[in-house]
């Protein structure tokens, strides 16, 4: 709400080096990164022989990034809605396509399962499920 925020905030946003991305595209930075580094780690693993003195080290390291990555996720979420920048520099389309979702609704005295049709947009660094109307 503040004026002179919003314009130091569009000068800064349309400098050469933000390549104008939007300020919400810097503060997702880290959130992505901690997200990556189990990946970055799990191939680590598997590009390390099994019989290293370095496997160990290198499991372990997952083991420790996979934990910081499930201690941080639900602290920053905590149900709320985020604004979510779809289009980025950094984001490109890996795979997409449709699929059957076998959804369990479990009632007080049934248990039933149904069918739904989901479509979704695989990306290098996002997974996002969509339903048709």
């Amino acid at each position: 709400t503040n004026p002179a925020f919003k314009e130091v905030l569009s000068r800064i946003e349309s400098h050469e080096d933000c390549r104008n991305l939007p300020m919400i595209s810097f503060l997702i930075l880290p959130m992505q990164r901690v997200t990556r580094l189990p990946l970055l780690m799990d191939t680590v693993c598997q590009k390390t022989p099994k019989d290293s003195a370095k496997y160990e080290n290198c499991k372990q390291a997952l083991k420790e990034v996979s934990k910081v990555r499930s201690q941080v996720i639900p602290v920053f979420f905590q149900g709320k809605i985020y604004p979510f920048p779809l289009v980025s520099s950094s984001r490109w389309l890996v795979k997409r396509g449709e699929l059957t979702a076998y959804v369990e609704d479990t009632g007080l005295f049934s248990k039933r399962t149904s069918k739904q049709q989901v479509y979704f947009f695989l990306f290098n660094d996002v997974l996002i499920i969509t339903k048709k109307k």
